[in-house]
């Protein structure tokens, strides 16, 4: 999983990165608000971000606002870095859409504990994002045998929507993923053995 790391502090931003790449993640580093954008706007996928509040060209609140109302953005789980310790402030980084907060100075097992916490919820974010589409396709398959579908009573082919008959199984191979394997009901046996006067069951093995 990617980590974005944003920071002005050169020994800070070397240390983070040191630190992520050691706990698993593909760390890319920016010194400015800017840098990260301009990478966030070109990429996708999840990533874990870990932005510094107070930067030039773009502060981390700022960044943080601009994230979240960017579609398509929403797999980011921005984790915001800060010397700013007063509530209002943790208020203020969280309602500007932050995912976590963590003052400066920090101890690296905290942050290595909220970076898992984060990497999880990206992990289970996608999972249910997998699941979501799958249960979209399959609604979208059974929409394709919904409605009223014309059958001849007789050789029981199907009308499709183009007005061409087919044969029943032609019509689900093609709107299903199904697989159809052939073999003989009970009703069908009696009357195949009846029409051939046959007392033994048939042997229909190939």
């Amino acid at each position: 999983m990617r980590a974005l790391i944003a920071d002005d502090d050169p020994v800070l931003r070397h240390g983070l990165s040191r630190q992520l790449t050691k706990w698993g993640f593909e760390a890319e580093t920016f010194t400015t608000g800017l840098e990260l954008r301009a990478a966030l706007m070109v990429s996708d996928g999840p990533r874990l971000a870990v932005i510094d509040w107070n930067m030039p060209g773009v502060d981390g609140l700022t960044l943080c606002r601009e994230i979240r109302n960017t579609p398509g953005h929403n797999s980011v789980h921005i984790i915001l870095l800060t010397a700013n310790g007063d509530k209002r402030d943790v208020v203020a980084g969280l309602n500007s859409g932050a995912d976590d907060y963590i003052v400066k100075p920090f101890e690296w097992d905290e942050l290595k504990a909220r970076v898992r916490i984060g990497a999880r919820t990206l992990k289970l974010q996608g999972m249910l994002g997998d699941r979501v589409r799958e249960l979209e396709a399959a609604m979208a398959r059974v929409r394709q045998l919904s409605g009223l579908l014309p059958i001849c009573s007789y050789c029981k082919s199907i009308r499709d929507d183009k007005d061409y008959w087919q044969q029943l199984e032609t019509y689900l191979l093609e709107h299903t993923e199904a697989t159809l394997s052939h073999g003989i009901c009970p009703p069908c046996f009696d009357r195949l053995a009846k029409s051939y006067d046959i007392d033994q069951p048939l042997d229909l093995a190939p």
